[in-house]
């Protein structure tokens, strides 16, 4: 991959970047369910740091046409599976079933799954050790988000199937 093309590859993520966070943020808004709101937030919160840190590295790159030595290259892990679980096993009863939602949550699982190749395919195509690092970071947290958002599927579809998954029971057969 030559300079040119990895410039663009992280102007596509920054777009990508911005478009996931306003998609989060929209459904965060729109939502009527406390788990979806707290979801959305937190994910789109984490989509605006991935793009800050994308710019930053775009804007150092385009002064230094090369990939830079002084951007922060690192950003928060993600912690949306353990607030979502301690939400969850923290409630008394389960949020109403809204279609919306699934339908919202279904759309960010795509949204995550295309991120999480995009970044691994960049980590591949490029020979720089800090840049195979700080892509792989970044295919890793849109991979946490895409495991959350999955396990929040399943938590909207059927909620009972998702507690007793989470607690770890089993019939025993004795």
């Amino acid at each position: 991959m030559n300079e040119k093309e990895r410039l663009n590859a992280i102007e596509v993520a920054l777009a990508n970047e911005m478009r996931e966070r306003e998609f989060y943020l929209k459904n965060a808004q729109k939502t009527r369910n406390a788990l979806g709101k707290i979801m959305f937030q937190l994910i789109g919160d984490e989509e605006l740091e991935h793009y800050e840190r994308l710019k930053a590295l775009h804007q150092k790159w385009m002064q230094q046409e090369k990939w830079p030595e002084t951007v922060p290259l690192k950003v928060k892990d993600t912690i949306v599976r353990d607030v979502l679980k301690d939400f969850l096993q923290k409630m008394e009863t389960s949020p109403e079933k809204d279609e919306n939602d699934l339908e919202a949550v279904r759309t960010a699982i795509e949204f995550e799954a295309q991120g999480a190749m995009y970044y691994k395919n960049l980590q591949d195509q490029v020979s720089d050790i800090k840049e195979k690092h700080f892509f792989e970071l970044l295919a890793n947290i849109e991979r946490e988000h895409y495991l959350s958002l999955k396990d929040t599927e399943e938590y909207l579809s059927d909620s009972v199937s998702w507690f007793r998954k989470q607690e770890h029971h089993s019939l025993d057969g004795a």
